[in-house]
């Protein structure tokens, strides 16, 4: 490790010649050859006062954005002070990176948040949350200094990770839900690639209506990650130009030196994605704006990735440079960091710096008018595009009602399974709502959830930048937080499918989706050990029970096709959470005998009764998916007291008032069955302790579906008979 006198000496240069030594834990930068020639940069290893000619050529008011950059860093300092939590190293570490981003680089405004052409910004390392609430004080946005100073607290509008505007925040300038490391430079890969269809689908030869990029901030522990492998290879094949991520590349994690756990060339894995990849000091003003703005002229098919080389907790000499600088133990030098730094009173920032930012929003304004008028020209000379786009940016669908009547009714007389049943129905759905996308992990063939009309999204071969049709290829941890991307972007609602199995590939980006209430659609096939000959590892037994318990998260087992119908209108309806769709492989029995309207509007009630009892009331049977042609074929055997009801999603049916699940579930009935393909825990809060439940509790066995599915006892003669010993 680098000496404690070498280290200070590093803080105390500042400039890129510091970022070269032999020896240590920082490494020589590493400058892409081919990136210096398309931006006309130098090598990293410049002297200080090279660095300081390049910041007075390129414009910038140096003065200004050091002390800019220096209150940033103050505003960090005492509020993670004040709240005794929370992570100094990045905010302090990125410093300039932020003054550049903020002053000049980002195109927004602060008093328009959600501006429809604003590029966007994502703290993809969230745990630097202070960094993004102190940037966009200091940008003024309205994030008040109260808040600022209420970091970390209960309600405030500065919790200890970004999180997306939602029913508990609505903090303006958070762009995504960040905090699991990786997820957020893959979700901007995903709203880059909104930005590209936007841009491809309402941009016209007379009018630029669209023209924003996407930035994502991240550190080694994103880029450790595998998801950040996903995303990378997705938005290089796909020519995601428009994406640009800074990695704060300070050589520590939180345990160690990164040299510790990691000893790959970043940057060289990067340009072999097919990215174009540029080191510099992340200290040097001039050379973050010259390589930024080359970065978004540079329309080349290659999304950008800027190597800075950055100390972490740089301003607390104590712990700048280590790995101890990573969270709050620089908080016990923050009073003397401070007085080194010029800074006398608490939050300070100065009536410079406000008055800097004043010409900045000025700027900004009169960027923002200029676009102002090239819109209203735009929607002028284009009435219908500019309906379309006025309904995707308020996020408008049908009705159900509406819905229902688009999408035509089933053969009635004819089985088939309701993967197959979602392949028809997503096509009328696709037209219903021209917002809604769909997409597969390498598995459109056997998910069937392709828009025939929707075109393949991407560059190359037969796709384009308006197609509806996402092709992941084999990484669902990254089709989710793409996913998530797209919606976090708000213009388009993302779906994308895999074998049920697969979804824990995708659980921590279903769980994001579900904290951040964004509506994300989960086409997920071949539900149960019905999947047969492939046997126990790709039969699901515990998967649709371990998806219920997420919050938030509305997990539909729709038991035949007109179910499925009304399973996907939920989805396509639904502005408030994901909602994940589990589709049979096998096929199952049209169940004709109930009307086509009550299995419609019944899922939508996420339960209903199936089928009434004709006698006195004896026996409840509840069911979902592929069980529940099973309990209606046990009822109809075994005589007049007994009720089914069909259950395609508990979340839903939890919500319905109190009278109306005492309708389908009277209180008074305490003798109650509960079936399905799969572990049985979630069923209890409905059968009870008095009740039972016919599930699947280990795993399965390769052999035909039929004979898996009795073996476990999934069959009309097995409810009969555990129906039988009840009554």
């Amino acid at each position: 490790m680098m000496s404690k006198v070498a280290l200070m000496a590093v803080i105390a240069v500042g400039g890129a010649s510091a970022f070269v030594p032999t020896t240590g834990f920082l490494p020589k930068a590493r400058l892409a050859t081919s990136a210096t020639s398309s931006l006309g940069l130098r090598p990293a290893g410049r002297t200080g006062s090279a660095s300081l000619k390049m910041q007075v050529a390129a414009g910038q008011d140096t003065a200004a954005l050091t002390r800019v950059a220096t209150e940033a860093r103050g505003l960090a300092m005492d509020s993670i002070a004040a709240a005794k939590s929370g992570h100094l190293g990045l905010p302090l570490g990125c410093a300039e990176i932020g003054a550049v981003l903020f002053s000049d680089f980002l195109q927004y405004n602060p008093k328009d948040p959600q501006w429809i052409n604003r590029d966007r910004f994502v703290l993809s390392g969230g745990h630097g949350s202070m960094f993004l609430y102190s940037w966009l004080h200091i940008a003024g946005y309205e994030l008040p200094m109260e808040e600022v100073k209420n970091f970390r607290q209960y309600h405030s509008m500065t919790p200890g990770h970004p999180e997306f505007p939602n029913s508990e925040h609505n903090t303006p300038g958070i762009e995504a839900t960040t905090g699991p490391l990786g997820q957020g430079v893959v979700n901007a890969a995903g709203i880059a690639a909104a930005q590209k269809m936007e841009q491809a689908m309402f941009n016209t030869k007379d009018h630029e209506i669209f023209d924003s990029v996407t930035v994502a901030l991240c550190g080694d522990g994103c880029l450790q990650e595998g998801i950040s492998h996903e995303g990378a290879c997705f938005a290089a094949h796909e020519g995601l130009d428009n994406l640009i991520i800074v990695y704060d590349s300070n050589d520590v994690t939180l345990d160690k030196m990164a040299e510790y756990t990691q000893s790959e060339d970043t940057a060289a894995r990067y340009e072999a994605y097919g990215w174009e990849v540029v080191t510099i000091d992340g200290h040097d003003l001039a050379a973050i704006k010259k390589t930024m703005d080359g970065f978004r002229t540079a329309k080349n098919g290659k999304p950008k990735l800027l190597v800075a080389k950055t100390i972490i907790g740089k301003g607390i000499d104590e712990v700048a440079g280590t790995n101890a600088a990573h969270g709050e133990a620089g908080v016990a030098y923050v009073a003397d960091a401070k007085e080194k730094l010029g800074l006398k009173e608490p939050w300070e920032v100065s009536s410079d710096t406000r008055e800097f930012f004043k010409g900045v929003t000025t700027s900004k304004t009169e960027t923002y008018n200029k676009w102002q008028d090239t819109f209203k020209a735009w929607k002028g000379a284009n009435k219908e595009h500019a309906a379309k786009l006025d309904s995707f940016v308020k996020g408008e669908v049908p009705s159900a009602e509406e819905m229902f009547k688009g999408i035509p009714e089933f053969d009635q007389d004819k089985d088939i399974a309701t993967r197959e049943a979602g392949s028809v129905v997503i096509n009328p759905v696709a037209d219903l709502v021209p917002q809604f996308l769909s997409g597969s992990a390498d598995l459109h063939g056997s998910n069937k959830n392709y828009i025939k009309t929707g075109g393949n999204f991407g560059r190359g071969f037969d796709k384009t930048y308006t197609g509806k049709n996402f092709y992941f290829g084999i990484r669902e941890h990254a089709m989710g937080a793409i996913m998530n991307g797209i919606a976090f972007h708000g213009m388009f609602r993302p779906s994308g499918a895999t074998f049920l199995v697969f979804v824990c590939y995708m659980r921590a980006t279903i769980r994001v989706a579900a904290l951040a209430e964004i509506p994300t659609t989960y086409i997920l096939t071949h539900d149960s050990i019905g999947v047969g000959e492939d046997g126990p590892t790709h039969q699901p037994v515990e998967t649709v029970s371990s998806l219920r318990v997420f919050p938030n998260l509305d997990v539909m087992r729709p038991a035949d096709p007109e179910e499925t119908v009304g399973a996907y209108v939920h989805s396509a309806q639904r502005k408030d959470g994901p909602t994940a769709l589990i589709l049979t492989r096998q096929n199952v029995r049209t169940l004709k005998e109930i009307p086509v309207k009550t299995r419609r509007e019944g899922t939508l009630k996420g339960g209903y009764v199936a089928k009434k009892e004709s006698g006195d009331l004896k026996l409840i049977i509840l069911a979902a998916g592929s069980e529940l042609q099973w309990a209606m074929d046990a009822a109809k055997e075994i005589g007049d007291g007994v009720r089914v009801v069909s259950m395609p999603c508990m979340s839903i049916f939890d919500k319905q008032d109190q009278k109306y699940r005492d309708e389908v579930l009277p209180p008074a009935c305490r003798n109650r069955m509960a079936m399905e393909a799969g572990v049985g825990s979630p069923w209890y809060k409905y059968v009870g302790l008095d009740g039972k439940v016919v599930s699947v509790e280990k795993f399965g066995f390769s052999a035909p579906g039929d004979l898996v599915m009795k073996e476990f006892g999934m069959t009309a003669e097995n409810c009969i008979k555990e129906a039988k010993a009840m009554m």
